[in-house]
C-alpha cells in the first residue's frame, strides 16, 4: 500500500451511515476528491473478483443494462447482475423476489380499475418508472389518478393498500447503508443489499400497523445525493473505502 493511502472497511450493510464512527467517519463523510458524479456516468468497484458498478439508472436497454450484460457474456462476475435489475424495477416482481428473501413486502393487488382510497398506485408498463408513483388520498380523486396511470386503462397498475396512520418513508441505500437513523430502515437497506447487490437505489417503504414493509425500488440520480451520501459514495468509488 502506497504510503498516505488508507483503505478503510466500510459499515456493514444496513449500518446508519450517520452511525459511522472514528476514522472511517471522518474519511467517508469527507472524501471531497474520486471520480466525478456527473450526470449518466456509470462507475465501477472491483472486490475480490467482483466488479460492483454504479449507475444512476439500471433500467432494460439503459447503458447500464447493457454494460452488465457485456461483463455477463464475456464470463466475468459482476453485480448487480441483468436478472436483479430486471426484477427489482417492476414492482409485483421486485416484492416477490424480496418476500422470498425473507423482506417484509406491502401487501399488492395487480388491477385496471379503480380501489378504495388510500393506497399508493404505480404503472405496469415499458414507460412506467418506480420513482412515479401517485397515492389515492380519497375515491374522489382516485378514478383520475387511476386514469393516468394506466393511460385511460390501457395498462393495469400495481396498488398497495394504505392501512389507517400508515406513512410512506424513502432511503437511499449505498451499497447497502442508508442515512436513516431507524434500525428497521437499516434492516431493510441491508436485506435489498443482500437480495438484488444494487449499489445505488432508493428504498419505498410504507410504515404502519404492521411494520415497515417495502413498497418499491427505485433509480437515485447524482444530483439528488444528499453531501453525506455523495461523499460515501465517493469514498466507495474512489477505494477510501472498500467493500
Amino acid at each position: 500500500m502506497p504510503d498516505g493511502q488508507l483503505l478503510l472497511e466500510p459499515p456493514a450493510p444496513g449500518e446508519a451511515i450517520t452511525r459511522l464512527s472514528g476514522p472511517a467517519r471522518r474519511h467517508a463523510l469527507r472524501a471531497k476528491s474520486g471520480p466525478v458524479l456527473s450526470r449518466g456516468s456509470i462507475h465501477s468497484v472491483e472486490r475480490d473478483g467482483v466488479v460492483h458498478l454504479v449507475s444512476e439508472n439500471y433500467s432494460y436497454k439503459s447503458e447500464a443494462y447493457y454494460a452488465i450484460l457485456m461483463q455477463e457474456t464475456q464470463g466475468r462476475r459482476v453485480e448487480p447482475g441483468t436478472k436483479a435489475i430486471l426484477d427489482a424495477f417492476v414492482v409485483p416482481v421486485c416484492l416477490e423476489r424480496a418476500r422470498m428473501d425473507g423482506i417484509p413486502v406491502a401487501d399488492y393487488a395487480i388491477s385496471q380499475s379503480c380501489i378504495p382510497a388510500p393506497a399508493v398506485i404505480y404503472g405496469l408498463n415499458y414507460f412506467a418508472c418506480t420513482s412515479h408513483f401517485e397515492v389515492l388520498c380519497d375515491d374522489e380523486s382516485a378514478r383520475e389518478l387511476v386514469r393516468h396511470v394506466t393511460n385511460n386503462g390501457k395498462y393495469p397498475f400495481c396498488s398497495q393498500r394504505l392501512e389507517a396512520g400508515a406513512r410512506i418513508e424513502r432511503a437511499v441505500s449505498i451499497f447497502g447503508n442508508v442515512s436513516s437513523t431507524d434500525p428497521a430502515m437499516a434492516g431493510m437497506a441491508a436485506g435489498v443489499w443482500d437480495s438484488f447487490c444494487i449499489p445505488l437505489v432508493e428504498i419505498i417503504c410504507i410504515d404502519g400497523p404492521c411494520g415497515l414493509r417495502l413498497s418499491s425500488l427505485c433509480p437515485v440520480r447524482y444530483s439528488r445525493l444528499t453531501p453525506a451520501e455523495r461523499d460515501l459514495l465517493s469514498a466507495y468509488l474512489s477505494g477510501q473505502v472498500f467493500l
